[in-house]
Protein backbone atom coordinates (compact mmCIF):
# COMPACT_ATOMS: atom_id res chain seq x y z
CA UNK A 1 0.00 0.00 0.00
CA UNK A 2 3.08 2.65 0.97
CA UNK A 3 3.76 2.84 -2.82
CA UNK A 4 0.30 4.63 -3.98
CA UNK A 5 1.34 6.90 -1.03
CA UNK A 6 4.78 7.44 -2.20
CA UNK A 7 3.14 8.53 -6.09
CA UNK A 8 0.88 10.50 -4.39
CA UNK A 9 0.70 14.23 -6.84
CA UNK A 10 1.95 17.00 -4.58
CA UNK A 11 0.19 20.12 -5.51
CA UNK A 12 2.48 23.12 -4.49
CA UNK A 13 1.78 26.78 -5.01
CA UNK A 14 4.63 28.99 -5.55
CA UNK A 15 2.67 32.37 -3.84
CA UNK A 16 3.25 36.12 -3.48
CA UNK A 17 1.68 39.16 -4.23
CA UNK A 18 4.78 41.05 -4.23
CA UNK A 19 6.56 40.93 -7.89
CA UNK A 20 10.04 40.40 -8.23
CA UNK A 21 10.67 38.24 -5.49
CA UNK A 22 12.03 35.32 -7.58
CA UNK A 23 8.29 33.22 -7.43
CA UNK A 24 9.27 32.26 -11.04
CA UNK A 25 12.70 31.48 -10.87
CA UNK A 26 11.78 29.82 -7.77
CA UNK A 27 9.56 27.60 -9.68
CA UNK A 28 11.56 26.92 -12.65
CA UNK A 29 15.16 26.43 -11.05
CA UNK A 30 12.91 23.95 -8.02
CA UNK A 31 10.94 22.18 -10.75
CA UNK A 32 14.55 21.66 -12.09
CA UNK A 33 16.45 20.56 -9.50
CA UNK A 34 13.43 17.91 -8.42
CA UNK A 35 13.44 16.72 -11.46
CA UNK A 36 17.09 15.79 -11.32
CA UNK A 37 17.00 13.81 -8.28
CA UNK A 38 13.69 11.67 -10.44
CA UNK A 39 10.79 13.56 -9.39
CA UNK A 40 8.26 13.79 -12.22
CA UNK A 41 7.33 17.61 -12.16
CA UNK A 42 5.05 19.86 -14.05
CA UNK A 43 4.99 23.61 -13.53
CA UNK A 44 1.41 25.11 -14.16
CA UNK A 45 2.12 28.70 -15.40
CA UNK A 46 -0.63 31.16 -14.19
CA UNK A 47 1.11 34.29 -14.69
CA UNK A 48 -0.25 35.93 -18.03
CA UNK A 49 3.60 37.48 -18.04
CA UNK A 50 4.18 33.52 -19.29
CA UNK A 51 7.86 34.31 -17.54
CA UNK A 52 8.25 30.64 -16.54
CA UNK A 53 7.45 29.52 -20.07
CA UNK A 54 10.05 31.72 -21.60
CA UNK A 55 12.26 31.20 -18.81
CA UNK A 56 11.91 27.03 -19.98
CA UNK A 57 12.67 27.87 -23.68
CA UNK A 58 9.09 27.57 -24.36
CA UNK A 59 8.13 29.89 -27.47
CA UNK A 60 5.34 27.88 -29.45
CA UNK A 61 2.28 28.03 -27.10
CA UNK A 62 -0.76 26.55 -28.77
CA UNK A 63 -2.36 25.27 -26.05
CA UNK A 64 -2.13 27.68 -22.70
CA UNK A 65 -3.67 27.50 -19.55
CA UNK A 66 -6.02 30.01 -19.78
CA UNK A 67 -7.79 27.13 -22.71
CA UNK A 68 -7.36 24.98 -19.45
CA UNK A 69 -8.94 27.12 -17.04
CA UNK A 70 -11.71 27.69 -19.65
CA UNK A 71 -12.46 24.50 -20.56
CA UNK A 72 -10.58 24.32 -24.05
CA UNK A 73 -8.33 21.79 -23.56
CA UNK A 74 -7.32 19.26 -21.11
CA UNK A 75 -4.44 20.24 -18.90
CA UNK A 76 -2.99 16.70 -19.95
CA UNK A 77 -3.10 18.76 -23.95
CA UNK A 78 -1.71 21.68 -22.21
CA UNK A 79 1.54 20.13 -21.15
CA UNK A 80 4.75 20.43 -22.76
CA UNK A 81 8.06 18.65 -22.19
CA UNK A 82 11.26 20.74 -21.93
CA UNK A 83 14.74 20.54 -22.28
CA UNK A 84 14.99 18.92 -18.92
CA UNK A 85 14.05 15.44 -18.65
CA UNK A 86 10.98 14.69 -16.58
CA UNK A 87 10.00 18.37 -16.32
CA UNK A 88 7.18 19.69 -18.51
CA UNK A 89 5.09 22.70 -18.08
CA UNK A 90 1.98 23.75 -19.36
CA UNK A 91 2.60 27.29 -20.78
CA UNK A 92 0.77 30.93 -20.08
CA UNK A 93 -0.02 33.44 -22.41
CA UNK A 94 -1.60 36.89 -22.56
CA UNK A 95 -4.85 35.57 -22.68
CA UNK A 96 -5.31 34.73 -19.27
CA UNK A 97 -5.73 38.52 -17.96
CA UNK A 98 -8.78 38.21 -19.21
CA UNK A 99 -9.85 34.94 -17.22
CA UNK A 100 -11.34 36.85 -14.24
CA UNK A 101 -13.86 38.57 -16.72
CA UNK A 102 -14.25 35.38 -18.29
CA UNK A 103 -14.83 33.34 -15.24
CA UNK A 104 -17.40 35.62 -12.73
CA UNK A 105 -20.38 34.38 -15.26
CA UNK A 106 -19.91 30.74 -14.47
CA UNK A 107 -20.16 28.10 -11.25
CA UNK A 108 -17.37 26.68 -9.60
CA UNK A 109 -14.57 29.12 -10.85
CA UNK A 110 -12.41 28.63 -7.76
CA UNK A 111 -11.68 25.05 -8.50
CA UNK A 112 -11.68 25.30 -12.13
CA UNK A 113 -7.71 24.40 -11.60
CA UNK A 114 -8.11 21.91 -8.83
CA UNK A 115 -10.80 19.96 -10.97
CA UNK A 116 -8.60 19.99 -14.07
CA UNK A 117 -5.57 18.85 -12.15
CA UNK A 118 -7.96 15.61 -10.96
CA UNK A 119 -8.90 14.72 -14.33
CA UNK A 120 -5.09 14.47 -15.44
CA UNK A 121 -3.93 12.58 -12.24
CA UNK A 122 -6.30 10.02 -12.68
CA UNK A 123 -5.71 9.26 -16.37
CA UNK A 124 -1.80 9.12 -15.72
CA UNK A 125 -0.61 5.74 -15.37
CA UNK A 126 1.53 4.39 -12.45
CA UNK A 127 4.64 4.76 -14.11
CA UNK A 128 4.41 8.46 -15.05
CA UNK A 129 2.48 9.72 -12.70
CA UNK A 130 3.60 13.36 -11.90
CA UNK A 131 4.95 13.55 -8.09
CA UNK A 132 5.25 17.63 -8.10
CA UNK A 133 2.88 20.17 -9.52
CA UNK A 134 4.87 23.65 -8.86
CA UNK A 135 1.78 26.46 -9.53
CA UNK A 136 3.69 29.91 -10.04
CA UNK A 137 0.93 32.33 -9.19
CA UNK A 138 0.53 35.86 -10.84
CA UNK A 139 2.19 38.49 -8.45
CA UNK A 140 -1.56 39.81 -7.26
CA UNK A 141 -3.79 37.64 -5.01
CA UNK A 142 -6.66 37.70 -7.71
CA UNK A 143 -8.66 34.82 -9.20
CA UNK A 144 -6.15 32.93 -10.25
CA UNK A 145 -4.22 32.73 -7.61
CA UNK A 146 -7.24 31.57 -5.58
CA UNK A 147 -7.45 29.12 -7.88
CA UNK A 148 -3.96 28.11 -6.94
CA UNK A 149 -4.99 28.02 -3.13
CA UNK A 150 -7.87 26.11 -3.97
CA UNK A 151 -6.05 23.58 -5.88
CA UNK A 152 -3.00 23.36 -3.74
CA UNK A 153 -1.90 21.14 -0.95
CA UNK A 154 0.53 23.49 0.16
CA UNK A 155 2.10 27.01 -0.52
CA UNK A 156 5.77 27.90 -0.78
CA UNK A 157 6.72 31.53 -0.17
CA UNK A 158 9.18 33.21 -2.00
CA UNK A 159 10.44 36.35 -0.02
CA UNK A 160 12.97 38.67 -1.24
CA UNK A 161 15.61 39.76 1.32
CA UNK A 162 14.40 43.61 1.55
CA UNK A 163 13.15 46.36 3.87
CA UNK A 164 9.72 45.60 3.18
CA UNK A 165 10.07 41.83 2.78
CA UNK A 166 7.65 41.21 6.01
CA UNK A 167 5.33 43.73 4.89
CA UNK A 168 3.53 42.01 2.28
CA UNK A 169 3.77 38.83 4.14
CA UNK A 170 0.70 39.09 6.74
CA UNK A 171 -1.21 39.92 3.79
CA UNK A 172 -0.77 36.72 2.30
CA UNK A 173 -0.58 34.50 5.45
CA UNK A 174 -4.17 36.07 5.97
CA UNK A 175 -5.55 35.27 2.12
CA UNK A 176 -3.72 31.35 3.05
CA UNK A 177 -5.58 31.47 6.22
CA UNK A 178 -9.07 32.73 4.56
CA UNK A 179 -8.52 30.01 1.64
CA UNK A 180 -8.51 27.20 4.01
CA UNK A 181 -11.14 28.16 6.32
CA UNK A 182 -13.58 28.57 2.87
CA UNK A 183 -12.44 26.69 -0.06
CA UNK A 184 -9.19 24.16 0.89
CA UNK A 185 -9.14 22.93 4.35
CA UNK A 186 -5.98 20.99 4.03
CA UNK A 187 -4.19 24.00 2.83
CA UNK A 188 -0.88 24.33 4.55
CA UNK A 189 2.17 26.80 4.40
CA UNK A 190 5.03 24.46 3.12
CA UNK A 191 7.64 27.26 3.53
CA UNK A 192 9.49 30.35 3.35
CA UNK A 193 12.05 30.53 0.95
CA UNK A 194 15.02 34.02 1.42
CA UNK A 195 15.82 34.80 -2.12
CA UNK A 196 17.85 37.28 -3.70
CA UNK A 197 19.91 37.28 -0.35
CA UNK A 198 23.27 39.70 -0.65
CA UNK A 199 25.92 38.79 1.56
CA UNK A 200 27.35 42.04 1.49
CA UNK A 201 24.81 44.29 2.92
CA UNK A 202 23.73 43.78 6.65
CA UNK A 203 20.12 44.85 5.16
CA UNK A 204 20.06 41.01 4.03
CA UNK A 205 21.28 39.76 7.30
CA UNK A 206 19.03 41.58 9.41
CA UNK A 207 16.11 40.80 6.68
CA UNK A 208 16.67 37.18 7.67
CA UNK A 209 17.02 37.21 11.25
CA UNK A 210 13.75 39.32 11.01
CA UNK A 211 12.24 36.33 8.91
CA UNK A 212 13.45 33.64 11.21
CA UNK A 213 12.34 35.44 14.16
CA UNK A 214 8.77 36.19 12.82
CA UNK A 215 8.16 32.53 11.15
CA UNK A 216 10.42 30.40 13.14
CA UNK A 217 10.85 26.79 11.47
CA UNK A 218 8.42 27.82 8.54
CA UNK A 219 11.56 29.12 6.94
CA UNK A 220 13.65 26.86 5.16
CA UNK A 221 17.41 26.42 6.19
CA UNK A 222 18.26 27.30 2.40
CA UNK A 223 18.51 31.25 1.46
CA UNK A 224 19.05 31.37 -2.87
CA UNK A 225 22.22 34.26 -3.19
CA UNK A 226 21.28 37.39 -5.67
CA UNK A 227 23.57 35.78 -8.14
CA UNK A 228 24.26 37.03 -12.16
CA UNK A 229 23.76 33.63 -13.64
CA UNK A 230 20.16 32.92 -11.93
CA UNK A 231 19.53 36.60 -13.60
CA UNK A 232 21.52 35.76 -16.71
CA UNK A 233 19.86 32.22 -17.42
CA UNK A 234 16.17 32.51 -18.21
CA UNK A 235 16.98 35.00 -21.36
CA UNK A 236 18.89 32.22 -22.64
CA UNK A 237 15.88 29.97 -22.07
CA UNK A 238 17.28 27.79 -19.07
CA UNK A 239 16.91 26.89 -15.81
CA UNK A 240 20.22 28.42 -13.67
CA UNK A 241 20.67 24.70 -13.05
CA UNK A 242 21.17 24.00 -16.67
CA UNK A 243 23.00 26.99 -17.67
CA UNK A 244 25.60 26.85 -15.04
CA UNK A 245 25.41 23.94 -12.75
CA UNK A 246 28.43 25.28 -10.28
CA UNK A 247 27.04 28.68 -9.46
CA UNK A 248 26.36 29.85 -5.92
CA UNK A 249 22.24 29.86 -7.28
CA UNK A 250 22.72 26.33 -8.73
CA UNK A 251 23.55 24.92 -6.03
CA UNK A 252 21.12 26.64 -3.76
CA UNK A 253 18.17 25.52 -5.79
CA UNK A 254 19.37 21.98 -5.24
CA UNK A 255 19.51 22.45 -1.57
CA UNK A 256 16.30 23.75 -1.51
CA UNK A 257 14.52 20.76 -3.26
CA UNK A 258 16.42 18.01 -0.88
CA UNK A 259 14.59 20.21 2.13
CA UNK A 260 11.20 20.64 0.12
CA UNK A 261 11.43 16.31 -0.16
CA UNK A 262 12.61 16.41 3.24
CA UNK A 263 9.54 18.44 4.69
CA UNK A 264 6.92 16.32 2.37
CA UNK A 265 8.42 13.28 4.25
CA UNK A 266 7.66 14.74 7.50
CA UNK A 267 4.70 16.44 6.61
CA UNK A 268 3.31 12.79 5.28
CA UNK A 269 4.68 11.31 8.38
CA UNK A 270 2.78 13.46 10.57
Amino acid sequence: MSMVGHHQTRVLALANQKGGVGKTTTAINLGTALAAVGERVLIIDLDPQGNASTGLGIDHRPVSTFDVLSSHATLAEACVATHVPRLSIAPATIDLMAFEREATSSGGKHYRLRDCLAVMTAGEDHENTTTYVLIDCPPSLNLLTVNALAAADAVLVPLQCEFFALEGLAQLLDTVEEIRVRLNPKLQIHGVVLTMYDQRTSLSEQVVEDVRRVLGEKVYTTVIPRNVRVAESPSHGKPVLLYDYRCSGSQAYIRLASEVIERERRMRAA
